[in-house]
């Protein structure tokens, strides 16, 4: 299902949609290459096996529609007052980037996707957004507005994950909360953003191929389907490395962005990215713990290719463990 001609088709122009925003020398074809983007993912989005899926997709095309109608007035403004410009502009791409104070319809949309394409909403989707905004870093006063976004997604993906049941829903004030530090990272340097927004991909991917696998969506699902005890701890690891938890590959991105920040002296905004990480790490031992200490019989049957789900296991251990490596290599180096 997922690799019919159709999906691919639309997937790769979704990609094409990326790249020519990404490498484009203007913002018009920036704007095209969002708007390529936007038709299509909203096809891939929509499945006939879950039945919120077309009204994720509405959700989704309705708030992109209207970030693309910002970047389209903020046109407007270029050959008048360039300020105004940039603050309209930066709105629009935290607005499809679905950071905070326009977070508000991320975890909506996550809640009604399955988990390929929450996958590729949290990661592929981003990508655009991101390296637009670099653009915008170097404009003057535009610091001061993307500190401000950077701690206002740090706190509300950290508060809002606390309460949360739906393991995606959970997954998407994670990914909010990783925004306010791709926003800091930005301030720091473009290389440091992709060298975070990299990790950050590569450990969403290793958790969302397990719940997919295993058809998790709930934290009910964690206790009621016949999890190896393997597998459990396997999640557990994969959450404390997305939390940034050392020895863990997810505190590599961070360290980079704790250094620079050290450096640039911009203490305020790290001890609001600290505080905040320490939360998220709160719910992510909420979902292991839970899973690990809780277990009832089997309700439900998985129906799991078991032999395709061999080859997940030492990859999902290699990437999650991999920044144990990093401090050899650099003695080595």
């Amino acid at each position: 299902m997922y690799f019919s001609y159709p999906n691919l088709l639309f997937f790769s122009t979704l990609v094409s949609g990326t790249l020519l925003s990404v490498s484009s020398c203007s913002w018009f074809s920036a704007w095209v290459g969002l708007e390529l983007n936007l038709l299509s993912f909203v096809p891939l989005m929509i499945t006939k096996s879950n039945q919120y899926s077309s009204e994720a997709a509405l959700k989704y095309f309705l708030i992109q529609s209207l970030g693309s109608s910002l970047i389209i007035f903020s046109a407007s403004f270029m050959l008048i007052y360039f300020g105004v410009a940039s603050i309209i502009l930066f709105c629009a791409l935290i607005l499809k980037l679905g950071g905070a104070p326009f977070h508000f319809w991320f975890p909506q949309v996550m809640g009604g996707l399955l988990w390929p394409q929450a996958m590729i909403l949290m990661s592929v989707q981003k990508v655009a957004p991101l390296f637009l905004l670099c653009y915008l870093a170097s404009v003057s006063m535009m610091e001061v507005y993307f500190s401000v976004a950077s701690m206002l997604s740090a706190v509300v993906g950290a508060v809002g994950g606390i309460n949360q049941t739906s393991l995606r829903k959970v997954l998407a004030f994670s990914s909010i909360n990783h925004i306010g530090w791709m926003l800091s990272s930005i301030l720091v340097s473009e290389v440091t953003m992709g060298v975070y927004f990299l990790f950050y991909s590569v450990i969403s991917l290793s958790i969302v191929v397990l719940f997919h696998y295993k058809q998790a969506f709930h934290f009910n699902h964690l206790l009621t389907y016949n999890f190896p005890a393997e597998v459990k701890m396997l999640v557990f690891f994969s959450l404390l490395s997305l939390g940034g938890l050392p020895p863990f590959t997810g505190f590599v991105p961070k360290w980079l962005v704790i250094q620079e920040l050290v450096g640039a002296g911009n203490f305020v905004l790290l001890v609001v990215l600290l505080g905040s990480a320490l939360v998220t790490l709160y719910f992510y031992l909420r979902v292991s713990i839970m899973s690990l200490t809780i277990s009832t019989p089997s309700l439900v049957i998985s129906f799991v290719d078991q032999q395709g789900f061999k080859w997940v296991m030492p990859c999902c251990m290699f990437v999650n463990f991999f920044g144990l490596l990093i401090p050899f290599v650099i003695m080595i180096v």
